[in-house]
């Protein structure tokens, strides 16, 4: 049996398919992998990490053709799918480089004995990675596991699973399975599985926590976010980063889990704000076909994404709210395209505005003070970015400290906020566990600890048996 998929701009074409392994097949998948896993973590260090360096270099060559493929299957922009694999590429190279100084062991050897602390790798890491950004969320999975010696068994979406099994193809001690619900609970409860590694929805994260429970096998989840981007009564935006402001909330169509997904304003900046921002989304927004070197949005993911935008944005109508188009959808078309929209004059409780709407409609909230933008931004049981925009840096750090998230951005919010040196990851239900920086390299190795203790080395004085340390030079 295999999984079809469609171009989400033409439905009609079949882009590709691949072989689904069902539940009983994933076994076999796994069990390989750990025999590999012996073999592979017993590989030098360097050796592991030249070869992370080599898919690296693969990658970059094979940029142009993987990027058509992967906006014909993802529905995002080509322009967007080749500055994916681009910083996939980069991640790679940054494990390669950061890797030695992250994941080297450590002695101390002094007056109180000598401690040895050393990395060890989990076996198979099962990575489930989500349609939205395919392969450089499952890059920043692949990437650290293998530099720390373990293997991956890899299970994309269904509804992107072209572009990425061909770059899991290019990084050794990595096999890839396909399929649903009933696939991905095979895998994170096989019993030769050391870590799970998620990104995804809540409904998904919490079935794999839970399935992966059962088994103690411990997991890193990255789920979805609310983020709120919070203008200070201050702030200063130049025509550019009212751009960089809209792409934060519609690239990808919305479809991000970092996107900027509530906007909140000063009351008295609130035209000001309006018409530069509707200004600039005239001049940055051509949605159409991915493949034209010119839409910067495309269709969302299925038809079942643009069903439940249509009713978030009906309902935005519904509650009182004024929806502004910003972009013209193409004409005729049968594809996924939604119009983007940013709405006004929602009430907190509109679902628009609480839930996570994943697509490409937005609100625009008023507030009056910043104790109150505070406490609405954090009202929400999201927990994943935010982002605070003024004048002054460090009132925007201190009002950024108050917000109730794993990362927030200062003047910007999204993929330009990035940085390879800044763990990413989420608060309350947006999951646990770090990805980027040297915390996301350590997700994926335990420590092991060797301990002489100075009592019992040779000339050591001893201590009675079966007695607690009780001397400061003994702890």
């Amino acid at each position: 049996m295999r999984i079809e998929r469609e171009n989400p701009a033409s439905p009609a074409e079949i882009v590709g398919s691949v072989r689904m392994t069902p539940p009983y097949g994933v076994d076999a998948v796994v069990r390989q992998a750990h025999r590999e896993h012996r073999q592979w973590s017993a590989r030098p260090l360097p050796e592991r990490l030249a070869a992370l360096g080599e898919a690296a270099d693969a990658l970059d060559a094979r940029a142009g053709e993987l990027a058509v493929l992967l906006a014909r299957e993802s529905g995002k922009p080509v322009a967007d799918c080749r500055g994916e694999i681009g910083f996939a590429a980069t991640y790679l190279r940054w494990v390669r480089d950061n890797a030695p100084r992250v994941l080297g062991e450590s002695v101390v050897d002094d007056a109180q004995g000598r401690i040895v602390r050393s990395p060890a790798p989990f076996g198979v890491v099962a990575a489930v990675t989500p349609w939205n950004a395919p392969i450089i969320l499952s890059v920043l999975k692949l990437g650290p596991a293998l530099a720390a010696g373990n293997t991956v068994v890899l299970k994309p979406s269904p509804l992107a699973p072209l572009a990425v099994s061909e770059v899991a193809a290019l990084l050794p001690g990595t096999r890839v399975v396909h399929g649903g619900p009933d696939t991905v609970r095979a895998l994170v409860t096989h019993p030769l599985v050391g870590k799970v590694a998620f990104t995804g929805g809540e409904q998904a994260g919490r079935s794999i926590a839970a399935a992966a429970g059962q088994a103690l096998t411990p997991v890193v989840l990255e789920l979805g976010g609310n983020d709120p981007a919070v203008f200070l009564d201050d702030f200063a935006l130049t025509a550019g980063d009212y751009e960089r402001l809209v792409l934060a909330s519609f690239a990808t169509a919305g479809q991000v889990c970092m996107a900027a997904k509530r906007l909140y304003v000063p009351q008295a900046r609130l035209d000001e704000f309006l018409e530069e921002y509707l200004a600039a989304a005239r001049r940055i927004l051509v949605v159409g076909d991915p493949l034209d070197e010119r839409v910067t949005m495309g269709p969302v993911v299925n038809a079942a994404a643009a069903e439940r935008l249509t009713t978030l944005i009906g309902d935005a109508w519904e509650r009182g709210g004024w929806v502004l188009p910003l972009a013209e959808t193409p004409v005729g078309s049968d594809g996924y395209f939604v119009t983007p929209v940013l709405a006004m004059e929602l009430p907190d409780d509109a679902a628009l505005v609480c839930q996570e709407q994943f697509g490409p409609a937005v609100p625009l909230l008023t507030y009056t003070s910043e104790d109150e933008v505070v406490a609405r931004a954090n009202a929400s049981e999201l927990g994943l970015g935010a982002s605070v925009w003024s004048a002054d840096e460090a009132r925007a750090f201190a009002v950024a400290a108050r917000l109730e998230a794993g990362f927030t951005f200062i003047n910007t919010h999204n993929r330009t906020g990035m940085s390879l040196r800044a763990p990413f990851g989420g608060t309350k239900r947006s999951g646990f566990g770090r990805e980027y920086a040297d915390e996301g390299l350590l997700e994926y190795v335990q420590t092991t600890v060797r301990h002489a203790p100075a009592a019992f080395r040779a000339g050591g004085p001893g201590m009675p048996a079966r007695a607690y340390p009780d001397q400061p030079t003994q702890l």
